[in-house]
């Protein structure tokens, strides 16, 4: 029988295990978007990202506005490790407690 505490912890899992798949989802609709728009519109597409290896990042692109794109994922890869790590001190406190 699970207590309070562990009701608590499973619905903060659920919640997040949703959040991924929303998040998955808003991923592939996006690209469906793109893809039919430039399909539709005619108009020439740009590709840019970033994977990140741990602490290695891995920069690829194509495209006239590839530049800009890397930068944006770039700022943006670096807000989501800067946020991992502030929400991971979080919790660490909380339990602590």
């Amino acid at each position: 029988m699970l207590g309070k505490q562990d009701e608590a912890n499973i619905r903060i899992s659920s919640r997040m295990f949703s959040l991924v798949i929303f998040g998955i989802v808003l991923v592939f609709i996006g690209t469906f978007i793109i893809i039919v728009a430039s399909l539709v519109l005619g108009g020439s597409g740009n590709v840019g990202g970033i994977i990140m290896i741990g602490p290695i990042p891995i920069v690829f692109g194509a495209g006239p506005n590839t530049t800009y794109l890397i930068v944006i994922g770039a700022v943006l890869s670096i807000i989501s490790v800067i946020l991992f790590i502030v929400t991971n001190r979080r919790t660490r406190l909380k339990e602590e407690v």
